[in-house]
């Protein structure tokens, strides 16, 4: 018996959801064990480029573009703000983001 078709509208729905459930579990996580929380952020990520949505804005900037780890302020990142940026610190990799603020 062959599986039954779901139109790519509802993928990418549920692919929504399921990023965004991966994102809070993977914050509810990250205290107890950081490396689960950096499979869940890893998992959302395949999600995504599997059914080709983008990962919301406000998910996006809580890994690291470089390492793909989870980031939690204060515990493996740093967050300062100069000249207009918003500069974002993995400890991890020891890279960083630029985020312009506007004006």
């Amino acid at each position: 018996m062959a599986k039954p078709v779901i139109p790519k509208s509802k993928q990418k729905e549920i692919a929504k959801e399921r990023v965004k459930i991966l994102f809070q579990q993977a914050e509810e996580v990250f205290s107890k064990n950081k490396s689960l929380a950096n499979r869940y952020v890893t998992l959302a990520r395949k999600i995504s480029m599997k059914v080709k949505i983008r990962i919301p804005l406000e998910l996006k900037r809580k890994f690291c573009k470089h390492c793909y780890k989870f980031m939690m302020p204060g515990v493996n990142s740093r967050v300062r703000t100069r000249d207009g940026k918003v500069i974002i610190s993995c400890l991890e990799c020891k890279k960083f983001t630029r985020i312009l603020t506007k004006k």
